[in-house]
């Protein structure tokens, strides 16, 4: 019940820096008089914005998974600091569409600011690159100890890689300061995480899938 508790707490400690964050970021690159306009709808800006934003809710998702399905120190430590961090990002970019007044849900499919709105339809629940599908999801929660931290490591390894590309397309498109900022501290961080990560599973005996 502690652990549960913790969890909670870390989550709610995220959203309250996030919404600090918010307001710096918005100052900072001119949410108050003088400053650049706000965005469209369907640049860059937005649409990592919201993509971003459901691609992480999934790494929050597995990270909570994971965490009740081991008990190994190392793994959970992993995953609560991946469902932190990322449901910390997760609330300044949906906070960044509220500032802006813009849509959280697009009729375009995602990744379309990218180039990429006309990847094929897998049908399998997996909305972008790296995101798992809803049968590695389903798989993921009947799975328990080491079988459980390798199927979670490899399952973030492809999320992060997915992740990465999508942060490195805002750094490269985005017109939004702090926006491209947070990117490319995205792709920073998840880099130093795969080489965690593929360490990791080889201490299990595995390495990452593809």
């Amino acid at each position: 019940m502690k652990r549960h508790i913790g969890w909670i707490a870390g989550t709610a400690a995220a959203a309250l820096v996030a919404a600090g964050a918010i307001t710096y970021a918005v100052a900072e690159d001119g949410g108050g008089g003088g400053g650049p306009s706000v965005p469209s709808a369907d640049g860059a800006d937005a649409g990592f914005a919201r993509d971003m934003a459901v691609h992480h809710q999934q790494a929050v998702e597995m990270s909570y998974i994971v965490r009740d399905r081991t008990k190994n120190t190392e793994v959970r430590r992993l995953a609560y600091d991946i469902a932190q961090t990322q449901a910390n990002q997760r609330g300044m970019l949906l906070g960044w569409l509220d500032l802006w007044d813009l849509p959280k849900v697009s009729a375009k499919p995602p990744m379309s600011w990218m180039g990429m709105g006309d990847m094929p339809e897998r049908g399998d629940g997996s909305l972008m690159p790296g995101m798992a599908t809803d049968a590695e999801l389903k798989k993921l929660g009947t799975l328990n100890g080491r079988q459980a931290e390798i199927f979670y490591l490899q399952l973030m390894t492809d999320h992060h890689k997915g992740g990465i590309h999508m942060a490195e397309g805002c750094v490269a498109k985005c017109t939004v300061g702090v926006e491209k900022s947070l990117a490319q501290g995205m792709v920073d961080a998840q880099q130093s995480e795969l080489a965690t990560m593929k360490q990791m599973l080889k201490e299990r005996g595995a390495k990452p899938r593809g």
